[in-house]
């Protein structure tokens, strides 16, 4: 199932975008053993976890010799290992590149962290907010006068950090299939953020972006590509940017056509959306739903984590899913012959230690002296 289907992965627990990352590779069909603490926490602390779905769970004991020489093990097997560890824990614990390489030339090493493994910065501690305000992302993000708004932790950690690490990965594996060697793969959520920005440098290159926030086209400046409040208290989007989509918004809101005519002229932003304010205020989300959705016009009105799920489009593509009683994203993207699918909601730190050694060779005698010994704990 999935187009990585047969590719195994040894993922070092972690928090946020770590499993994230795991869970991607999981719903694309890889094989992700996620190596939990032996005292349990992070990986299995989160009932019904989303983000560690699709995954079996050991639980090992980093700090003994033999903890760590079971992950060497599971590496001899492995096509990828990944950890989210500060620059240099991993070579401490000694299950650093050289390590891991030392048992599979092949493998490949990912690595993620907010600062990157070198850098002034490498070293201290850092969320998504901080990476993505070192990048000029967040200062691009809110209203005109008032504060960056941090657009949750998706652009650092998730967009910047999670995705880059997995599309890093699998470049990496394509790569060391052709030629016999793995990779240090450094996913650095700075330079993922930075990335996502390309085409607002693209702007700025070419004199179209204005720093002050709320000043372009695509940060809430224009009247035709914002968020609008409804009679009664909900929201809708517009993003008619095209001239065809634009007149077509004229037509479908009865707006004076000769006042709306100069759609760029940034002079005539504040009014138009003054106006537009007033007209979308006077109908509801669902009225305006009947009148605009589906159409050309570039619009969807603003759901909640509860309504999402239960929009006819969402439905229809089946984007979220149930399993185990929890409602979740789908695996994406989609592909036409090697469809993924889900397997197991998250599993408890350690659930699977037992039928994961005996899946890697390990013989019954080993895995009850490695219990005994606390190296892995079931």
């Amino acid at each position: 199932m999935g187009p990585l289907a047969g590719v195994k992965v040894i993922e070092l627990a972690g928090i946020g975008p770590g499993p994230f990352c795991g869970m991607m590779l999981a719903d694309m069909g890889a094989e992700v053993i996620r190596i939990d603490r032996a005292g349990g926490g992070l990986g299995g602390a989160i009932p019904n976890d989303i983000m560690n779905r699709g995954r079996r769970s050991i639980a090992v004991n980093l700090k003994s010799q033999e903890g760590v020489d079971v992950v060497l093990r599971l590496c001899e097997q492995a096509d990828i290992i990944f950890e989210g560890f500060r620059p240099g824990v991993a070579e401490r614990l000694g299950v650093g590149p050289e390590q891991c390489m030392a048992k599979n030339p092949k493998i490949v090493y990912g690595r993620m962290t907010g600062w990157g493994q070198d850098g002034p910065m490498a070293n201290a501690a850092g969320h998504d907010i901080n990476y993505i305000s070192l990048t000029g992302a967040l200062h691009a993000i809110g209203r005109k006068g008032e504060r960056p708004v941090p657009p949750l932790n998706l652009v650092g950690d998730f967009g910047g950090g999670a995705m880059y690490l997995a599309f890093g990965l699998v470049c990496a594996l394509f790569e060391a299939q052709k030629s016999g060697q793995g990779q240090v793969v450094d996913a650095a959520m700075v330079d993922g953020a930075a990335s996502l920005m390309s085409m607002f440098w693209t702007f700025k290159n070419m004199g179209m972006h204005v720093e002050e926030r709320e000043s372009n086209m695509l940060d809430g400046a224009t009247h035709f590509y914002d968020t609008y409040e409804t009679k009664d208290g909900k929201y809708i989007s517009i993003g008619s940017i095209e001239p065809q989509f634009y007149r077509l918004l004229i037509e479908k809101a009865e707006l004076d056509a000769a006042k709306f005519a100069p759609q760029m002229v940034n002079a005539k932003w504040p009014e138009l959306k003054a106006e537009l304010t007033t007209v979308f205020k006077s109908k509801t989300r669902d009225e305006w739903c009947d009148i605009m959705e589906g159409t050309d016009i570039c619009f969807a009105p603003v759901l909640s984590l509860s309504e999402a799920p239960e929009h006819p489009h969402m439905k229809a593509r089946q984007t979220f899913v149930e399993m185990d009683g929890v409602t979740q994203p789908a695996p994406a993207p989609r592909f036409s012959r090697t469809s993924p699918e889900l397997t197991t909601s998250s599993r408890k730190a350690g659930e699977d230690t037992t039928t994961i050694l005996s899946d890697f060779g390990f013989d019954a005698s080993e895995i009850e002296d490695l219990k005994a010994k606390g190296a892995v704990v079931e």
